[in-house]
């Protein structure tokens, strides 16, 4: 019962941002500081907030790149994404993606956004991944019965803390455009970043996995 009422109300990953009480554009307000922390802000040019969030993951920080890589798969592991594909790409790595968004009480939201790689960490975690994303046509028509996104933008930081955490910073703001109840975005502002960390974390694991058992064995020594 618990576990049903957490997906209900914080069925909004996207739709985390729509504003509560006004506060200044430059005041951070603290919502969640123990299974991540988790700040957010009024934002005076949108119907939406600006989210920041910090975690130290369990998982390898070139895993965690590779996994926010693949925007094509998100519809397979990142929460309230029921579609992903891939629009375009082009020869610098850039590329267009497109995600639909399912979520409880209001109607499906999607997007169409600009993924651009600005940092990459090395195969043995040097360095740091920054991934920046914003909104952009795509050439692709709005759906009947979804509300397209107008407003999407934001990044990803990660640096390596060692063979198996990484500490990942993610920031975005969002438009959620149409009408959504205040108590939901409220919820969502929290429960929803919190369980995308987590699903980064456990779908990194997951190719960390993938990725040492398809390794080389070393060869023996004669």
């Amino acid at each position: 019962m618990f576990e049903a009422k957490r997906l209900w109300w914080c069925g909004a990953l996207a739709l985390a941002l729509v504003a509560g009480v006004a506060q200044a554009a430059d005041e951070w307000e603290t919502v969640e500081d123990e299974d991540a922390l988790i700040k957010v802000r009024a934002r005076t040019d949108i119907n939406g907030k600006e989210v920041w969030a910090e975690k130290t993951v369990e998982a390898n920080a070139y895993d965690v790149q590779t996994a926010l890589m693949d925007s094509a798969s998100f519809r397979l592991w990142m929460p309230y994404v029921k579609e992903s594909r891939l629009v375009s790409s082009n020869p610098d790595g850039s590329r267009v993606a497109y995600a639909k968004l399912d979520f409880p009480v209001v109607d499906d939201r999607d997007y169409v956004i600009s993924v651009v790689d600005e940092k990459k960490l090395t195969e043995d975690g040097q360095g740091e991944y920054v991934q920046r994303w914003k909104v952009v046509d795509g050439g692709l028509p709005e759906r009947k019965g979804v509300v397209r996104l107008k407003h999407n933008e934001g990044t990803w930081q990660v640096t390596s803390k060692g063979e198996n955490k990484a500490h990942i910073v993610y920031k975005f703001s969002v438009d959620p455009g149409g009408s959504v109840p205040d108590w939901l975005a409220s919820m969502g502002q929290k429960d929803g970043v919190v369980d995308t960390l987590e699903a980064v974390e456990k779908r990194a694991s997951k190719l960390g996995e993938e990725r040492k058992k398809a390794k080389p064995a070393a060869p023996k020594s004669p």
